[in-house]
């Protein structure tokens, strides 16, 4: 009989991906997964250390599951995965001994070894937080893409080289490394074969990769990997998060110009739009150089709908700072944005700083967020009207209704009982909400998986 698995993600894209590289890991010693924790195996949690009090959430959720643990007939294994756990491995075994695996984001490869080696009369966590030498993708089972949908998440690069002032990510997930093209093609194509249609491709840097070329000979860059990827069966749309200002290219822009599966939107965070903040976090460009990035893809792509990260109250941030944020973010025209208050991470730069006041930094969040907020809607409002193909990638929450995804990223609601999962449809847009729209089928279908 199957054992339960229940996988818990925390923060980003590629939590979501190392998460269902992990259950691909743990099928093999018989783990399904499953929604109800409470009927849990093995519960993982894969943590994320960007957000604020990231290890203070984790440990409310490991009390938790202390007490499950402790109610079942059977035993539970417990397992902590990801950046908080790269962060504080040997902390966590000494705060929750009822935890019985401490694994980083680099080394998940190797669970199937550290449950093996679990001791159920010990107090102390299995723990591997190594960054090896060769490379966890190689010891990887092949993807399991069935019943996970029309969508699918492919890591090509992990780690970052930047070190910004204010980030961690250096530091849980190690240096820059680019995955070859032959293991991303091979890997993307075991996900056509699963279904999927789009594919949207992950790194800390994304645009940062420059693996090596298909065949060998050389690196490629980031573009000349979507031309390649663009040539596979079956796949209809691409997407790629998250970039960074400084790693745009020719060949990237000219992807953007002429591949319809790359799909019209780019994630780019700014963080903030002052010159001497922008300096202070590291960030190694300019408000100037940002735009011109935005002014290159919107000339490739007149279509293209930009989003963003921002940080609000930096060290030493004043109300001029701020207010060249709100200036820049005027200009772009942002069609939707994440913001945050800054709040330290440690053993960063920035943490040992002065901070600027939780109540200035509170205030100064909620007039940039009134700001992208408006241009969200705004954006959403401009596609009323138009015909647009949308992948349809989910049942709505009512009878007979279909959602899916807008070339933009929007979510599209629509009355379609007879539309299969995975099917491209053409939409005409009829309403606009603040984060989605609704709409009406046209005849037929625009594409079809």
């Amino acid at each position: 009989m199957d054992k339960k698995l229940h996988i818990k993600t925390y923060g980003c894209q590629m939590n979501v991906y190392d998460s269902a590289r992990i259950a691909d890991t743990l099928a093999p010693l018989g783990y399904a997964e499953t929604d109800e924790v409470a009927a849990a195996d093995m519960v993982v949690l894969n943590t994320c250390h960007i957000r604020e009090k990231a290890a203070e959430k984790l440990y409310s959720e490991l009390g938790r599951l202390r007490l499950l643990k402790q109610a079942k007939a059977t035993p539970m294994h417990i397992v902590v995965a990801g950046c908080v756990a790269q962060a504080e491995g040997a902390e966590i075994s000494a705060r929750a001994p009822w935890v019985d695996v401490v694994v980083g984001p680099q080394t998940y490869h190797t669970l199937p070894a550290l449950v093996a080696r679990i001791d159920p009369q010990s107090r102390q966590a299995v723990i591997n937080t190594d960054f090896p030498v060769e490379a966890k993708f190689d010891s990887l089972p092949a993807p399991n893409q069935n019943g996970k949908g029309p969508t699918a998440f492919l890591t090509i690069q992990e780690g970052c080289d930047k070190f910004c002032a204010f980030c961690v990510v250096p530091y849980t997930r190690g240096a820059e490394y680019s995955r070859p093209a032959a293991a991303i093609i091979h890997e993307a194509k075991q996900l056509l074969a699963g279904r999927a249609v789009e594919i949207t491709l992950l790194g800390q840097n994304v645009n940062a990769w420059h693996g090596e070329a298909l065949g060998g000979g050389g690196d490629w860059s980031f573009g000349r990997l979507l031309f390649a990827l663009a040539e596979l069966d079956g796949l209809k749309r691409l997407r790629y998060t998250t970039s960074h200002p400084l790693d745009m290219h020719p060949e990237l822009y000219q992807a953007h110009a002429d591949i319809p599966a790359v799909m019209p939107y780019v994630h780019l965070p700014l963080q903030s739009g002052s010159d001497r903040i922008l300096a202070a976090m590291l960030r190694r460009h300019t408000a100037a150089d940002y735009l011109r990035v935005i002014d290159r893809l919107r000339q490739a792509r007149p279509d293209m709908a930009i989003s963003g990260d921002f940080i609000v109250g930096f060290p030493d941030e004043t109300e001029a700072d701020f207010a060249a944020t709100l200036k820049l973010v005027d200009r772009i025209k942002y069609a939707a944005a994440y913001s945050f208050k800054y709040s330290p991470r440690p053993g960063t730069p920035a943490a040992a700083q002065a901070q600027v006041p939780e109540a200035i930094k509170a205030d100064r969040l909620a007039s940039l967020q009134q700001l992208l907020d408006a241009q969200q809607q705004a954006f959403n409002a401009s596609k009323l009207g138009q015909t647009m193909e949308v992948l349809v990638d989910r049942h709505g929450r009512h009878k007979g209704q279909k959602c899916g995804r807008s070339p933009w990223m929007q979510a599209v609601h629509f009355a379609g009982a007879d539309v299969a999962i995975g099917d491209i449809i053409a939409i005409k847009a009829t309403a606009s909400h603040k984060y989605s729209l609704a709409g009406e089928r046209l005849g037929g279908h625009a594409d079809a998986a």
